[in-house]
């Protein structure tokens, strides 16, 4: 009896609390409701006792074991980060202040390693394989002057290095590249006016500024002059389109951040779930990964349900926040494909349109291949 007053003493102190605490009183109330069901219906107190008594404490300790280990990951990615390259009293060698000895014969064979060590890029290979990621082809073979772009991009800033190739044979003068943005993207540096030879060829530098995370084109067109002919001449480039990916990088947050932020943010996106994958955790990782974000919501791999909810959290380079919520649900009368919605919230509107749209088609680029 006592037990039973002291419950529904905390449901009236529920109730009575300031406006700003009353979201959980609808758990408050639920949760309180089968505790007591519990204790007088002797046939509720037989099915409950084992969860109650025994698989609650499995699942907390289990839970707390998630976290632990996700601190221990913590503490290791910052001992990682703690590894000293260099120290701060190392000597700079700078070439150019070098004696002219060094054009009599004395070589220097150290430029690979000391340049891999300056960029940071210890795997040769695997640098090569990023830039030809980011290589864009902007005309085509037949087109009198070919032109490629070579895009790199760090925080704040894309460097474009065209390649411009005279396919025809007569001098082509005043040849410009001319660019243009759509987002929030300002060209800085813009490419001059050359002149270029019979079948010759050179690179051309534009710089871009970029001040927010969110999905943008840039696309131009070629204006040149036959220096023989005296005619202009125009070809179209292909649109270059700025991943957002490029932008975010997965973070972690606290439950209760994750929920404030949640509420604080006003820009939301709901984009249904359309995908051949059968199991929900296969489906969660492929999202997890296309999106490189971090998953804060626990769960097991070797647990089969029909239903799976997960929050996941990213950090854009510029600091903005992104939460999704993936609410996927696996339905047998529907041949068991997953049914579902994935929602996306951030303080700014571009950064949860272009992540709904990169997870959009994701999910749809994935099925010509599952099916073969």
């Amino acid at each position: 009896v006592k037990a039973l007053l002291t419950m529904c003493g905390i449901v009236k102190m529920a109730e009575v609390t300031v406006s700003a605490q009353k979201s959980s009183l609808a758990d408050c109330s639920e949760r309180v409701s089968l505790c007591c069901r519990a204790l007088l219906d002797p046939k509720a107190k037989a099915l409950l006792k084992e969860t109650l008594l025994s698989e609650g404490k499995v699942s907390f300790a289990s839970f707390l074991k998630h976290v632990q280990d996700k601190d221990g990951d913590g503490d290791k990615e910052e001992s990682k980060e703690e590894i000293v390259a260099a120290q701060a009293d190392d000597l700079i060698h700078f070439r150019q202040l070098r004696s002219l000895t060094a054009q009599g014969g004395d070589l220097d064979l150290d430029d690979g390693s000391d340049l891999a060590r300056a960029t940071g890029y210890a795997d040769g290979g695997s640098l090569l394989s990023n830039e030809l990621s980011h290589v864009y082809q902007l005309s085509g073979f037949a087109d009198p002057v070919y032109a490629e772009a070579f895009v790199t991009v760090h925080d704040y800033d894309i460097l474009l290095e065209i390649l411009v190739i005279n396919r025809t044979p007569n001098t082509l003068s005043n040849l410009t590249v001319e660019l243009s943005t759509m987002g929030d993207m300002k060209i800085v540096e813009r490419p001059q006016s050359q002149t270029i030879g019979p079948l010759d060829q050179m690179t051309i530098r534009a710089s871009i500024k970029v001040s927010s995370t969110e999905t943008g084109h840039i696309f131009g067109t070629i204006v040149y002059e036959d220096a023989t002919t005296q005619e202009k001449g125009y070809v179209n480039l292909n649109d270059i389109h700025m991943d957002i990916m490029d932008y975010i990088r997965p973070a972690t947050c606290t439950d209760e951040v994750f929920r404030s932020m949640w509420a604080e943010f006003e820009w939301e996106n709901k984009v249904a779930i359309s995908t051949s994958i059968k199991d929900l955790v296969e489906f969660l990782d492929h999202i997890v990964t296309s999106t490189n974000m971090s998953c804060l919501t626990p769960h097991d791999r070797n647990e089969k349900g029909s239903f799976l909810a997960a929050n996941l959290y990213a950090k854009s380079v510029f600091g903005e926040d992104a939460l999704v919520n993936v609410s996927v649900e696996k339905k047998d009368d529907n041949d068991g494909k997953l049914a579902g919605y994935i929602r996306i919230r951030s303080k700014t509107q571009g950064i949860a349109l272009s992540l709904g749209d990169r997870i959009t088609s994701v999910q749809r680029g994935l099925q010509p291949n599952k099916k073969q």
